[in-house]
């Protein structure tokens, strides 16, 4: 799906990730991990072609990036960045701007664009919440309505940058259930977490960074083996199965030794 090859990227002139060479594999829930500036966000922001590379080249199905118009990339790919102005609208009519890379010259929602946000609206389960200001929603209720426009998109892939950010425990719960109901359906997801138990129960794949550069990649329980978050984090990593699942849980290491 996608592969990034001697990836340099960053913001005016600053590089912020590095010889970056990765492929991402679809249908797999692949989650983004380091410490705070290592250059996660950069690294989506790259991926979702809104920073161009310095230097490499990525491509999405074998064809490069660069060469995607704006609307033929959208219907691939939709993106949920970390920071966004709460517009004053209703929940239908954002959540119906996930359909604009579809629309001809006039931008008029045809019946089957409808009955595709109506689906969305469903799964994510604020369609009773519809003619409703965002001004008047939760922090959770107002970040299933964004997951809701990103569905209403219609693409493979879904981009999330810290999509439990600013959530009680209850509502990051809430939105990583969805994220797994989204790649059960065939969504490939890739995203940027920042709780490291979430990122390892909820992954197929994790990318871990430091200082812009990718450290290692592999599924949770390579990730535990190789001793790659006590390098990164400075964390002990704690393991405990019930019922089917893996919990994690962390503890600092003495730096005395």
């Amino acid at each position: 799906m996608f592969k990034l090859k001697n990836i340099t990227s960053g913001y005016e002139e600053k590089k912020i990730i590095k010889n970056i060479n990765l492929e991402i594999l679809p249908n797999q829930i692949t989650t983004i991990i380091g410490p705070n500036g290592c250059g996660k966000s950069t690294l989506l922001k790259t991926l979702a072609n809104s920073l161009t590379p310095y230097e490499g080249e990525i491509t999405l199905h074998e064809k490069p990036l660069h060469s995607y118009s704006i609307t033929e990339f959208a219907q691939h790919v939709a993106i949920l960045p970390q920071v966004r102005n709460i517009p004053n609208t209703t929940v239908e009519a954002l959540i119906s701007h996930g359909r604009f890379p579809y629309l001809g010259f006039l931008r008029r929602l045809k019946p089957g664009d409808q009955e595709i946000i109506e689906q969305a609206m469903s799964l994510t389960g604020i369609i009773e919440k519809r003619y409703q200001s965002l001004y008047h929603l939760s922090g959770g209720e107002r970040q299933r309505v964004y997951i809701a426009m990103t569905l209403a998109q219609d693409t493979e892939v879904i981009l999330l940058d810290e999509p439990t950010t600013y959530l009680d425990m209850n509502h990051q719960y809430e939105i990583l259930e969805l994220v797994k109901k989204l790649h059960q359906q065939g969504k490939t997801i890739i995203m940027v977490l920042h709780d490291l138990a979430h990122a390892l129960a909820y992954s197929d794949q994790i990318i871990v960074m430091k200082d812009g550069e990718i450290v290692k990649v592999g599924s949770p329980s390579f990730i535990i083996e190789e001793q790659v978050i006590e390098k990164v984090f400075n964390l002990s990593c704690k393991t405990f199965s019930q019922n089917g699942k893996t919990y994690y849980f962390f503890e600092q290491k003495d730096s005395s030794h």
